[in-house]
């Protein structure tokens, strides 16, 4: 058995009683046609060894003892996970956005493993898709190892797995079993803290002072809150999905000429868009700073591919009020660094820590009230991925659209991969307080080419749809 840290069972303590729910996803789009389902299906089965998590689920001690744990799932069943559809005439990328919407709408079932796949057959333009989700719980959204690392290939032409080896789950564990195993972590985590602090005193004295300052800068950022605006209402049950896809190397090429990082660009043509919905909604941005809650990564090397979420996060402004996309820029940049520089992810961590510690009922209490809070108006979330191409069974992977979970009273998450020389925007919305996400994927785009004007930056043309070539089935 492996237990859920406090950060993961918290993700499960978000969902409860509502209509958020905490997974991730992606949309992925290949040249050709799709696959054969039973082979698609058999190609995932050969890699799960590698990612054994998938095959688990969530066992809950009695009584609430102790934060769930992992446990192997006796009726494991591949076919139930990956998934097959089609899309309606005419089979378009509009088409694969409304199904994108309604499956991520789904919450997860918790009697299983937290993942599903569908393979989307076919569109009307030769090529297919993949909709992905798997909760937040399983897998570190940011530098996780998740399923994907057994489908892709580096090579078109890459052999193929070798059978799996053979799996038999272990027996699941009594509730008299989990019972006692949660009261034993419990009392043995506080003597853990202790056996730490005194085996290495100064270093325990300089973060917990580090820890301290930043969650310092968290509180006050946190005392500030986030200005109302038509993104911060209580969500309903459905979704809606849109996308939009620009060329790395115009990102890189503004943020040469301004001075900054390629974050710095995300986050300004983010605040673009953003103006440009709320003039579109009626709404003057004039002096209007929104705040986005921008997760990062603080899985050390050595953790990686490990299970349990390494994540905290910033509250970065997004100053919808400037009307000039440099000034915006310029305003961005130093705000990023100034809240490197508070220790803000610092404290972030030093909760999730806490959180480690924290009896699981005051985990779900803590994570309800946060749920309601006005921290931020939105998540922003932009994850460095591969600048080569990839490919499954042959076939060649052209676009990864990301998706990022929404909180109770949040309508709006943006979620960037870079993938092959591109970068992949996936916006995920409320069905109903965002009616207009097509517009704003629109925004999004305008202020792309906005802000690499005003940086005398050319934007890259369009990429051309690769030329289709034989495939295995």
């Amino acid at each position: 058995m492996s237990r859920l840290t406090g950060l993961d069972a918290s993700f499960l303590a978000l969902e409860t009683g509502g209509s958020a729910h905490m997974h991730v996803g992606s949309v992925l789009i290949f040249e050709g046609p799709a696959p054969d389902y039973d082979a698609f299906k058999e190609r995932i089965a050969r890699g799960l060894h590698s990612v054994p998590v998938y095959r688990q689920r969530l066992a809950f001690p009695p009584l609430g003892v102790a934060r769930p744990v992992w446990v192997d799932d006796p009726h494991f069943n591949v076919g139930y996970h990956v998934r097959h559809t089609a899309l309606p005439h005419p089979g378009g990328e509009a088409e694969l956005r409304a199904l994108a919407g309604r499956v991520f709408a789904q919450q997860l079932d918790r009697d299983k493993p937290l993942w599903e796949i569908w393979l989307v057959d076919t569109m009307g333009d030769g090529r297919f898709a993949l909709i992905c989700k798997t909760h937040h719980a399983l897998v570190d959204g940011i530098s996780g190892v998740d399923i994907l690392s057994v489908l892709f290939d580096l090579e078109p032409d890459a052999d193929e797995l070798p059978p799996a080896p053979a799996w038999s789950p272990q027996p699941l564990p009594s509730g008299a079993e989990l019972l006692a195993d949660g009261v034993i972590e419990r009392a043995v985590a506080p003597l853990k803290w202790m056996r730490d602090l005194l085996a290495a005193p100064d270093r325990a004295g300089a973060e917990a002072g580090k820890s301290v300052a930043g969650l310092a800068s968290m509180l006050a950022a946190g005392v500030a809150g986030a200005p109302p605006s038509p993104l911060n209402v209580r969500i309903g049950p459905h979704r809606r999905f849109a996308w939009v896809a620009a060329d790395l190397a115009t990102f890189k090429a503004v943020k040469d000429e301004l001075g900054g990082t390629i974050n710095d660009v995300v986050l300004t043509v983010v605040t673009g868009a953003l103006r440009a919905f709320l003039i579109r909604r009626g709404r003057d941005p004039e002096g209007t700073e929104l705040k986005a809650m921008v997760p990062i990564s603080v899985r050390a090397d050595a953790e990686r591919g490990a299970l349990g979420n390494r994540v905290a996060a910033m509250y970065a402004p997004l100053p919808v009020g400037m009307a000039d996309p440099a000034d915006r820029f310029r305003y961005v940049h130093a705000a990023m660094a100034g809240l490197k520089e508070s220790g803000q992810a610092v404290g972030a961590q030093a909760i999730t820590r806490l959180a480690d510690a924290a009896a699981p009922t005051v985990l779900s209490q803590a994570a309800r009230l946060q749920s309601r809070q006005r921290f931020f108006n939105l998540t922003v979330t932009n994850v460095p991925g591969p600048q080569i191409p990839l490919y499954m069974m042959g076939r060649k992977l052209e676009a990864f659209y990301p998706k990022v979970p929404l909180v109770l009273n949040t309508a709006l998450g943006i979620a960037i991969m870079s993938y092959d020389g591109q970068l992949f925007f996936g916006l995920l919305g409320d069905y109903d307080a965002l009616t207009d996400l097509d517009a704003l994927a629109s925004d999004l785009d305008a202020s792309i080419r906005e802000l690499a004007a005003a940086a005398g930056v050319r934007p890259a043309p369009k990429r051309r749809a690769a030329r289709k070539r034989p495939v295995r089935t």
